[in-house]
């Protein structure tokens, strides 16, 4: 049985043991039905695993003894950022969600044209927050021990100019991430729009600024699709699938 992989955001140590918060804890207790001895992994973002055991597991407590740490070794090569349009409830979890599960390191959302997504400073902090439960849990799914950053929302126009490859996704072009396959490695930011896709001035905008448009192929994919579909891709071409 593979064992659970619990995050938490206090410091680690073999040797030492933690009291987990409510929301892990009642997971591991009520939910997977885990008792004192059962073994457990914990991690906090640093890039280790940290086995470890439960000493208490009752109601809402949970304590955990740390026994050694392990480095994880499932971070990509490439670096990846998303540029995800800002898109409607689910569909902006899952393309986050897949995104850290393929590997991307740095999540930017930005509104567009055609974001249907209306965010105050108040809405904006809840999304925030929601959406980096959403990489946590992705993280403990999928055995990542670092946590991508995710940044403020911005709009696209103030999106700046790539530091290492820009691509965006532009149903026009007739480039292909096959006609890329000689680029050398380096950072990659990846411009998915949200529903809608992206208008034709900001597809324009955003290759003024240095931003390659490239299609993936025939059919229209989804906003949550697209960025996934893509980051496998790239991981292929130059990250840790080849």
């Amino acid at each position: 049985m593979r064992r659970p992989r619990v995050f938490t955001d206090q410091p680690l140590q073999p040797g030492g043991a933690v009291e987990l918060a409510e929301g892990p804890a009642r997971h591991l207790v009520r939910v997977l039905r885990m008792r004192p001895g059962d073994a457990v992994v914990l991690f906090n973002g640093d890039g280790h695993d940290y086995s470890g055991a439960l000493t208490e597991a009752a109601g809402r407590s949970c304590r955990v003894e740390i026994k050694e740490a392990t480095p994880a070794e499932t971070e990509s090569p490439l670096e990846i950022s998303l540029v995800q349009g800002i898109a409607r409830g689910e569909r902006m979890d899952w393309a986050i969600q897949k995104a850290v599960e393929l590997g991307a390191g740095h999540i930017q959302p930005v509104f567009t044209e055609r974001t249907e997504v209306r965010l105050d400073p108040r809405r904006a902090e809840r999304r925030l927050a929601h959406w980096q439960q959403v990489m946590i849990a992705a993280c403990e799914q999928c055995g990542r021990a670092r946590i991508p950053s995710l940044a403020t929302p911005i709009r696209l126009q103030d999106l700046p100019a790539p530091t290492g490859l820009g691509l965006c996704l532009d149903p026009r072009s007739e480039r292909t991430l096959s006609q890329l396959r000689d680029q050398p490695a380096k950072p990659v930011s990846l411009v998915i729009g949200p529903e809608g896709g992206l208008a034709d001035a900001e597809l324009d905008s955003l290759q003024a600024r240095g931003f390659v448009g490239l299609r993936l192929g025939p059919r229209v994919l989804r906003t949550e699709t697209a960025g996934a579909a893509a980051i496998a891709v790239l991981q292929a071409l130059w990250g840790d699938w080849k």
